[in-house]
């Protein structure tokens, strides 16, 4: 059986072949997909061609805008009469880049692509693997073209920006046509220009004009923030128990990898530290956007693992398919048990945290029972000769359960 293939423990068995082998193969195909079975190609094809073809418009406009000159005329400092350079944070020597810009987005890209794949080992949901991929897939296009559109139309000048521009201020003109007409020569004791007083390298100008947001960080928090959701997601490490300090290691490794490629571009002096705080939170927020478009929830331990459907709505409360989507096994989850939330005997546990409405009657559920195999706790009765007072009464969804010396979740 193939990785994809594979059902969830607790999911029922859904034969990908039975439509056909039913003589409805050809209306099966056509028939909305569903989230326990590999789909055809064909099927796959039509529900995610909008996303592909998206993806290469946006791509396309981002090359573009990406190779466009800086859009707005820019006026900067240069000497004071005395000949001191008025800003020295823009005159330090171009050095060369420490992680390359083709390397951060590989990074951003192919670490959390390998790292889900590795997660379907245990998973073995092709829809999962789907949705974790394509979601990465729009955090770090739409960050990508984001910043380029803002790099384009706002920009600002790299730390290195004096030392590529090699500034003769015997150019300066403000006559008719001129690119800086009017800019050259002006502010405060007249000691601002425009670019057309630059001598160096026509493209590194362009470059050195475009600092802000940087598009490293841009691409390192888009693609490492999405892994670290998904990690949390499917490790549950904010959860409802207590889980090995491995998984808290896990979660946040790739958000140190993050700031280690924003912040080597201080180091090498290819950018402002505002220009990577910026492309800190682009990227940020584009991952945050992209994971909960593709998964049930960011934060919510009991819904953020499982992947949603785009033909069917999730129902929130019962019991959805690939409930069972996470790697972590502890104390039931990825099968059915006590950690889990939807049981087939109770329900949404949400809806019933202490119910026992199997038996007719309003037992509380045993902390431990289930796949965990624990003990139970129990308490003493309050008040005088065992008699239960008004503050051993909780109420639950609508009713009333006395707990007493009767057993509880804690």
């Amino acid at each position: 059986m193939g990785l994809f293939n594979r059902q969830p423990r607790n999911g029922p068995v859904i034969a990908p072949n039975a439509a056909a082998a039913n003589g409805h193969g050809n209306r099966a195909h056509r028939e909305p997909y569903t989230m326990m079975t590999r789909p055809s190609f064909g099927q796959w094809v039509r529900a995610t061609w909008l996303d592909i073809v998206t993806m290469a418009v946006m791509g396309a406009i981002g090359l573009g805008v990406y190779w466009a000159k800086p859009a707005p005329t820019r006026s900067f400092a240069v000497t004071f009469a005395d000949g001191e350079v008025v800003y020295p944070e823009f005159a330090y020597p171009m050095r060369k880049e420490i992680i390359p810009i083709w390397l951060a987005a590989l990074l951003a890209s192919i670490i959390p692509i390998f790292l889900i794949l590795v997660m379907q080992v245990r998973i073995r949901s092709f829809w999962d693997a789907n949705n974790a991929i394509i979601g990465l897939l729009y955090s770090l296009v739409t960050a990508a073209v984001f910043q380029v559109f803002v790099k384009w139309l706002i920009g600002g000048l790299r730390p290195h920006f004096l030392t590529v521009c090699q500034p003769d201020v015997s150019l300066a003109s403000n006559a008719p046509g001129i690119a800086g007409e009017g800019y050259n020569a002006k502010g405060f004791t007249e000691i601002y220009y425009t670019r057309e007083i630059c001598t160096g390298d026509q493209k590194q100008i362009n470059d050195s004009l475009e600092s802000m947001p940087s598009g490293h960080t841009t691409a390192a928090f888009a693609g490492f923030v999405y892994l670290s959701l998904y990690l949390n997601a499917k490790l549950k490490v904010f959860s409802n128990y207590h889980p090995a300090m491995w998984k808290l290691v896990a979660i946040w490794a790739p958000i140190l990898g993050a700031c280690l490629i924003g912040g080597a571009l201080t180091i090498d002096e290819f950018h402002n530290w505002y220009d990577v705080l910026a492309g800190a939170t682009i990227g940020t927020v584009m991952a945050f956007s992209a994971y909960r478009m593709t998964y049930a929830s960011v934060w919510d331990w009991r819904w953020n693992h499982i992947p949603l459907s785009r033909v069917t709505p999730l129902p929130y409360g019962g019991a959805p398919e690939l409930a069972g989507a996470t790697f972590t096994r502890r104390v039931g989850w990825g099968v059915s048990g006590a950690g889990f939330p939807f049981t087939g005997e109770h329900g949404f546990a949400g809806d019933h945290l202490h119910n026992g409405h199997h038996n007719g009657h309003h037992d509380a559920v045993p902390v431990g029972s289930g796949a965990n195999g624990g003990g139970v706790f129990t308490r003493k009765p309050v008040g005088p000769s065992g008699v239960r007072g008004a503050g051993d009464n909780m109420v639950r969804g609508g009713e009333i359960y006395g707990l007493g010396a009767e057993k509880y979740v804690v």
